[in-house]
């Protein structure tokens, strides 16, 4: 593979959606493509398709790869990265979905730790090994103990570090002081993956983030992290602390990506629609999302909220 630096991920990237139709049966293709014109249009850096907030254990393998290889036809023109969601929980399946990412273009894979089946340290490093030395792209490690049951110490994260084909983290493990060791004893590129920690993440020593409030404000996510890259989190922190209430809801008042969706149809972005086993939003969790866009000032291309989304009556299943 191509020499690949860390730093070449340094950004904002969205953590996409997969918008459904109406009745939640296929994926909407051409609202992808309009989600990902959207983020290019606020300055996003890159776009991570399949991921947590993609409900990817809800997609068919056929709808999967539609999906990257949507995302990779439309976000590449655009000058917008791709790290392509490729994780499993079975390293076999997690190599074979590297590779297939890699065939359709994208330029990183996004690599979960191992879910479920709670695998040791050992057995962790072991697992992104086998991967990192299958990969000719480069490998982004996730970190998000509260949906896999299982994290990465630092100690196995410094470990993997030494592969030139792992070449940056996304944390989403709450720590702070994790984020703080990494950053010393190694050089990988490290990405938030909780906006509400976006900016101490980045006074640490975080170069980015794959962020679920990109979906929503992109232009800010990205301002934010370009602010404290260099060096001016005065800027940053009048973006996060305006931003905050927003980011914090989005992944406080219903599982991810329920909240975001709900937010999405509001603004007459998406169709809302989630699929089982995960509800649409109800009527309380809409009410207070109105709430919160108002106040962060996100309104629809009409200037207003659309109302039947507020009432709750819109992208419910």
């Amino acid at each position: 593979m191509t020499q690949f630096q860390p730093a070449a991920l340094a950004g904002a990237h969205t953590a996409l959606t997969t918008p459904f139709s109406p009745d939640g049966s296929h994926v909407d293709l051409p609202a992808l493509e309009a989600q990902i014109l959207f983020q290019a249009s606020g300055g996003i850096t890159g776009v991570v398709p399949c991921g947590t907030t993609g409900e990817t254990p809800t997609l068919s393998d056929a709808e999967r790869r539609r999906v990257i290889q949507t995302t990779v036809a439309t976000a590449n023109p655009l000058g917008v990265k791709v790290i392509a969601g490729a994780g499993s929980n079975a390293t076999a399946q997690a190599i074979e979905l590297q590779l297939e990412a890699e065939d359709f273009g994208a330029d990183a894979s996004l690599q979960v730790v191992p879910y479920y089946n709670k695998p040791s340290q050992e057995g962790l490093f072991g697992h992104f090994m086998a991967i990192a030395d299958a990969a000719h792209i480069p490998v982004v490690l996730y970190d998000v103990p509260g949906r896999a049951g299982v994290g990465l110490s630092v100690e196995t994260v410094v470990r993997l570090a030494a592969h030139p084909n792992i070449v940056a983290i996304k944390v989403a493990n709450g720590s702070l002081g994790f984020v703080g060791d990494v950053a010393g004893r190694c050089d990988l590129a490290i990405l938030s993956g909780d906006d509400p920690l976006t900016l101490p993440m980045q006074a640490l020593g975080a170069v980015g983030v794959i962020s679920v409030l990109g979906n929503i404000t992109p232009g800010d996510v990205a301002q934010q992290i370009a602010a404290g890259n260099r060096g001016d989190f005065a800027a940053a922190r009048v973006i996060h602390e305006r931003v905050l209430p927003l980011a914090t809801g989005l992944l406080s008042l219903d599982g991810n990506p329920v909240p975001v969706k709900a937010a999405m149809s509001m603004l007459g972005r998406d169709s809302g629609v989630v699929r089982p086993p995960l509800a649409g939003a109800s009527a309380s969790v809409r009410k207070r999302l109105a709430e919160l866009l108002e106040t962060v000032g996100v309104r629809g291309p009409a200037g207003a909220l659309d109302s039947a989304g507020v009432s709750g009556t819109a992208g419910t299943r």
